[in-house]
């Protein structure tokens, strides 16, 4: 590829990378590695994507083949049906908080959710992606996607209702349909 074009494609992906990548590891200094060996691997093997329309699920598939990779030699990837029973399924929360939260607290709360939910929501809300995308990112059917998107959005709502303590409650936004 071209240096300038490599240049283009870290420009404007590097950030939502990050973010995906610090809601995987949970750690700034694993997120900037994931991210930089997303980038490597696009400069050994990006030429051969037929479609560089595809180039952002391009990356964002590989960065999470790669905290695959690496979570793998450090321990085992738990799934949904690994949860304990009480966190597989949480109550739903009547009225729920998220407008006059600080964006911080937000993503603190996002980091305590089990990463089987945290993963689909990051992607869905914080990188605008369809279904269909985060479906091929994390190599599940879209099924997969919605459920976890749904009992994410409810184990999000628990922690955000921790938090507030008696502050404003506010509607938390509705998972939409992006084919």
């Amino acid at each position: 590829m071209h240096e300038d074009g490599f240049a283009d494609l870290v420009e404007a992906h590097y950030a939502g990378l990050y973010r995906f990548a610090l809601s995987l590891a949970r750690n700034p200094a694993d997120a900037s590695d994931l991210t930089q060996q997303t980038f490597f691997v696009w400069a050994t093997k990006g030429e051969s994507l037929r479609d560089a329309a595809k180039a952002k699920t391009w990356l964002f598939t590989t960065l999470y083949r790669e905290f695959l990779r690496v979570r793998r030699r450090g321990g085992r990837i738990s799934a949904i049906e690994d949860l304990p029973p009480g966190e597989q399924d949480v109550p739903d929360v009547e009225v729920d908080i998220v407008a006059k939260m600080d964006s911080q607290l937000v993503l603190a709360a996002l980091q305590e959710i089990d990463e089987v939910f945290r993963e689909p929501l990051t992607l869905f809300y914080l990188q605008d992606l369809s279904y269909a995308e985060i479906a091929e990112i994390l190599n599940v059917p879209i099924g997969t996607v919605m459920s976890r998107l749904s009992r994410g959005k409810s184990h999000l709502r628990a922690r955000l209702a921790e938090k507030a303590q008696g502050g404003a409650l506010i509607e938390f936004p509705k998972t939409g349909t992006r084919p």
